[in-house]
Formats: structure tokens, sequence, C-alpha cells
């Protein structure tokens, strides 16, 4: 992947001022990508209730004496995790998942710096303009609106249940999934992959492989829903679930549609069949394109061996109860597996026509 993308920036550089550009996009997809994992061991430790305020403008630096420390601890004491689920913790152990808390709100901060600062820059330089600066303003509000959703998630776990609402948690995910594609995707098209000569692949072609980020992102979500609803600690077995395939507790919940959402056997089951049709829909996608141009088969081809790592990882997660580093690293597969659908829609498309806008 990282030749190709290599190649793609090599491309940009009938542009030289939009060098700068690709690059800035690029980097931004990183530090996402690296916040959406921590965000994912931010929840496995168990510390995100463990700041109990935001201060978005303020809140830059952590404790810094003892009695600093003394005194974010009592405000943690005083809410129901530490009643309810921690009672008699260590000043230690709480500074434990303070930190990760912490360096996750601290990262989200550094990403809306290096997202704003440059793109005010482009945009007074003219490097960016037009439609695509719009673009890109929206990708900063719905930075902004992050920020908020993640807080509004927090305060779900901060009343009388210990645990952040699993629609709020999985909504976080989302938005911070949709983010990141949509960069990535500004990226891919601004960096002019391929040749500027060719035309997009055939409708069919294009519609499956929007139908794979589609079905990508959905699975996603699900996933957020098992992380909300700490359904990988149950029925730890695969591939059936208890001893059947579809789960005696599937509908348990009254009204019925609440079982999509809340019920872990549900839920566990849902994000199984997503993930098993995801790998069915990418095999039959790049058997139906295996003829096609090879540079156009290179994420394709990436994306078909990384399905089947990710939903190795994910029955490793599950029949091991979900240790941490292999948690992390299914979270990060997912990211992956949504990347390279992301790039394979992007090479379908005609290549180029962001670029020449600039030109």
């Amino acid at each position: 992947m990282e030749r190709h993308l290599q190649s793609a920036a090599r491309s940009s550089g009938r542009e030289p001022r939009l060098r700068p550009v690709v690059t800035w996009l690029f980097v931004c997809c990183a530090l996402v990508f690296a916040m959406v994992v921590l965000g994912g061991v931010t929840r496995l430790t168990e510390s995100g209730l463990s700041m109990v305020d935001w201060r978005p403008l303020t809140g830059l630096l952590p404790p810094l004496s003892g009695a600093e420390w003394q005194d974010v601890f009592a405000a943690y004491q005083r809410h129901p995790e530490y009643q309810k689920l921690n009672p008699g913790m260590s000043l230690e152990a709480f500074k434990t998942i303070y930190w990760f808390e912490y360096a996750h709100r601290l990262l989200g901060r550094a990403i809306g710096l290096a997202f704003l600062l440059p793109f005010l820059f482009f945009l007074v330089t003219r490097r960016v303009r037009g439609a695509f600066a719009l673009k890109l303003a929206g990708i900063l509000v719905l930075g902004a609106a992050q920020g908020l959703l993640g807080w509004y998630m927090v305060k779900s776990g901060l009343v009388d249940d210990p645990r952040v609402s699993p629609y709020r948690l999985t909504a976080h995910l989302g938005l911070a999934v949709a983010i990141y594609g949509l960069m990535f995707w500004l990226a891919l098209g601004l960096a002019g992959f391929g040749s500027q000569r060719r035309a997009s692949a055939p409708k069919s072609q294009r519609g499956l492989a929007g139908a794979v980020v589609a079905l990508t992102f959905v699975t996603l979500l699900s996933g957020g829903l098992v992380a909300g609803n700490d359904a990988g600690l149950a029925y730890n077995s695969f591939p059936l679930m208890d001893g059947r395939l579809v789960p005696r507790d599937y509908g348990l919940l009254e009204p019925v549609w609440r079982n999509l959402f809340e019920n872990v056997a549900a839920v566990q089951f849902n994000h199984r069949a997503f993930a098993v049709l995801l790998v069915l829909t990418i095999a039959f996608s790049w058997f139906f394109a295996r003829a096609g141009d090879r540079d156009r088969r290179a994420p394709l081809d990436l994306l078909l061996v990384m399905a089947f790592v990710q939903a190795g990882l994910g029955i490793a997660t599950l029949l091991a109860y979900v240790p941490i580093p292999l948690a992390a690293l299914h979270q990060a597969g997912a990211l992956l597996v949504f990347t390279l659908a992301v790039w394979s829609l992007r090479s379908l498309s005609q290549p180029g026509r962001l670029a020449a806008r600039f030109r």
C-alpha cells in the first residue's frame, strides 16, 4: 500500500502547489486512524470515565502536583464508576486510567489544530478554494461536532449507571470513521491516482465497490454496539453461539427493535453476520474484477487479504475473551479494511478530476 501511496503522491507532482495539501490530508488521516485505535484502547481499559469534566480550551495540562492529583481523584470518587465498580481504588491505579483518557483527549485537540491551521494557510494562499475548500470546511465542522459528541457520550456514564450509552458510543465511532473516510477520499482524489487518460471502471464494478464501503461501515458500527454492550465477553465460541447458529436469546427484549441495539446475544450475532457477509462480498468483488486493470486491482487484492486477516483477528479476540492487545488489533484492522475499501472504490473512479480543477 505504501508504494502505491508514494506513486500517487509523485503523480501529483505535475502540480507542485498541491503536494503540501496532499501530504497534509494524508497526515490528518493517519492522526485520525491513531485516534480511533486509541479510543478503542481507552474503552477496553475502562478509562473513558476517569475525567469527569470537559474543558476544551483550558484543560490542556494534566495534574502537575500531588494536590492537583488529589483534586481530580476526589472528583472521580464522587461519580458512580468509583462508587459502584472501583471502590477503594488507589491513586496510582486511578492515574493509569486517567492517562489513557487524557492522551485520547489531547490527541483530539492535536488533530483539531493539525487540520485547522494548515487549512487556514492553504485557504489564504489559495491552494484550496471553491467547492474543495467548502468540503474541507465541512470536515472541520464535523470534527468540532465529534468533540461535542465525545463529551455527550462520556456524560451518559456519569449518572446512576457507570456505563456509557452504546448508542452514543457507536455514534462517536461512526462519526470518527466518516471523517476519516471523507478526508481519505479527498486526499486520494487530489493526489490524482492513476493515469489521467483512464476512464472510470464499469458502473456495475463501481457499484459493487461502493457496496463494500457501505457494508464495511455498517460492520464497524455493529462492532461499536458490541463494545458498548460488552457483548464480546459472552458467547465465546465460534461459529456456534451456545451450541446454536442463532442464539436462543436473540429476541429476548421488548419492544423487538431494542434487540438490535441492546441485546447482547443479538448484537454479537449481528456483528458476526455482517462480518461474514462482508468477507463474502469482498471475495465476490475481487472475483468479479480479477481480469481488470492491474493498478486498479492492487487495492482490491490487499482488501481481500486484509478481510480474511480481520476475520481471523475477530474470531481470535472472541475465543480469548477479548484481551486488550488483540482487541486493539481487531479495531485497527477494521479501520484498515475500511481504508482499503475506500481506496478500491476511488481507484475505480475516473482519477484526477479533482486535481484537474486546480490547474
